[in-house]
């Protein structure tokens, strides 16, 4: 048994470190972070769901300077952002962020009952990556999410 264990301890140097993956805090961070901002607990609740079943981690606020505070604690890779709440509406959040140069990196998705074309575009001229109008596909969010994430690496 002893020789045994010897010839495995022999064996596991001889794998290239490249195929050792050790669950350092590096590879267990690999996840994309979101940061969901609406007002609406059901929506807060859905999209916290259906981001996490993406494998995403997933944090939450209920208004605009929740968000700001959660964001300088912690930027997330990307932003759900609803448009219509109290305190600092969407806009108001999404005009701070682009104007802080170490949040430059943050992907920004507009979330809206809104669906009027000068709506969409003030929140892209305010530096918004994406806009989606509620209702929305569940889908269609998760893919919009991945194909912003994947531009951005």
């Amino acid at each position: 048994m002893a020789a045994r264990r010897a010839i495995t301890r022999k064996n596991n140097h001889n794998i290239p470190p490249e195929r050792k993956r050790l669950a350092t805090e590096e590879n267990v961070d690999m996840a994309n972070k979101i940061l969901v901002v609406d007002d609406e607990p059901n929506i807060v609740l859905s999209l916290e769901f259906l981001m996490k079943q993406a494998g995403f981690q997933v944090r939450t606020a209920s208004d605009g300077e929740v968000a700001l505070t959660a964001i300088a604690a912690e930027p997330p890779d990307l932003m759900l952002l609803d448009v219509m709440m109290p305190r600092k509406n969407g806009y108001e959040v999404c005009q701070a962020v682009r104007a802080n140069p170490d949040w430059k990196d943050i992907r920004i998705i507009m979330l809206t009952a809104k669906g009027r074309e000068v709506e969409r575009e003030k929140g892209l001229a305010l530096g918004a990556d994406d806009y989606i109008t509620k209702p929305f596909s569940t889908q269609e969010v998760v893919e919009r999410v991945r194909e912003l994430l994947a531009g951005a690496g």
